[in-house]
């Protein structure tokens, strides 16, 4: 295995053109070139969704302080830069803030960031991947929690996933917690299918530096240039699908192993799936948490829901 290479990233990898499956999780798209890359999406025209959750956040984040109160510790999931959070600590005065992100790197400089902004605030950041088994910082166990969610981060993951990480949410944050989360919505096709192929073509380099760093950190030799990014919707899933698609004959090597892909197969990046109101709901109450508020965005583009990890019962 190459020195410092991520066993987890060498084994999904291996598996994708061993198996044939040409499936990777979305989470190895976020090295810090790729964090960096998808922080200048959310700054394109075509993405919607950052403009359209930012200001709902900046409407709603006082009415979520009503309901909560004041003090609790913000565990945010998959933190980011962390652009929208401030307006929510502002509203909350929160304990402590406890951002985590996969990238170690882009997590310090964001911190840093935010530090400066609230430099009376206790900041707790923990490197790790929240799709996997993870511990709260001790100074936080004892504190009342508010997790917080953005982007439709949770739309990467198909419906299983999905659940299974509200239910490791519910899990790390504790009965009585609440969680803001949001969720972009069905809308045009159109509309959905420009914010994931944008007119600079940003969405590509994203996408394809994943092969970029398949050949950095395992000593790989895929011609990039080979390849395109290709977005489509899928009306069956309620998706966006991100593939890697070969746009010609290649044959390439990974960590001392040979591989071929032909042209016109694709490989399956990520997914980005739209929510009914109904459909949100249920996917909340089936990860454990119960629904108490919801803010829509004009033309229902997008929604925040409010939700609370209450004592569990037994039906009805």
């Amino acid at each position: 295995m190459p020195e410092a290479a991520d066993p987890a990233f060498l084994a999904d990898i291996m598996r994708c053109f061993t198996d044939k499956t040409y499936a990777i999780p979305a989470r190895w798209l976020y090295d810090r070139q790729g964090s960096e890359l998808f922080e200048a999406i959310t700054q394109l025209p075509e993405y919607y969704l950052t403009r359209v959750e930012t200001a709902l956040l900046e409407a709603v984040c006082p009415h979520v302080a009503d309901i909560t109160g004041k003090g609790r510790a913000v565990v945010e999931f998959g933190s980011g830069s962390s652009t929208k959070t401030p307006h929510l600590l502002r509203a909350i005065d929160p304990a402590a803030y406890v951002p985590i992100d996969i990238s170690a790197d882009f997590l310090a400089s964001s911190n840093a960031v935010l530090q400066e902004q609230f430099p009376e605030l206790n900041i707790l950041p923990v490197a790790a991947d929240f799709m996997h088994p993870l511990t709260l910082p001790s100074a936080v166990t004892d504190l009342p929690k508010l997790g917080f969610f953005p982007g439709s981060t949770i739309g990467n993951m198909v419906p299983r996933s999905s659940i299974d990480l509200l239910r490791a949410m519910r899990g790390n944050l504790g009965v009585g917690a609440y969680l803001l989360i949001g969720m972009d919505r069905i809308k045009d096709e159109g509309l959905m299918l420009a914010a994931y192929n944008d007119q600079q073509g940003v969405t590509s380099q994203f996408t394809l530096n994943l092969l970029t760093r398949i050949n950095r950190e395992l000593d790989g030799d895929i011609p990039v240039s080979s390849f395109r990014h290709l977005s489509i919707w899928n009306d069956r899933y309620s998706r966006i699908e991100a593939y890697i698609e070969a746009l010609e004959d290649v044959r390439f090597t990974i960590n001392d192993q040979s591989f071929a892909m032909a042209a016109g197969e694709k490989i399956h990046a990520e997914n980005s799936h739209k929510y009914g109101l109904r459909d949100a709901r249920l996917m909340l109450r089936a990860g454990g948490w119960s629904p108490v508020a919801e803010w829509n965005a004009p033309d229902d583009a997008y929604t925040l829901f409010l939700a609370e990890a209450r004592p569990s019962k037994s039906a009805p």
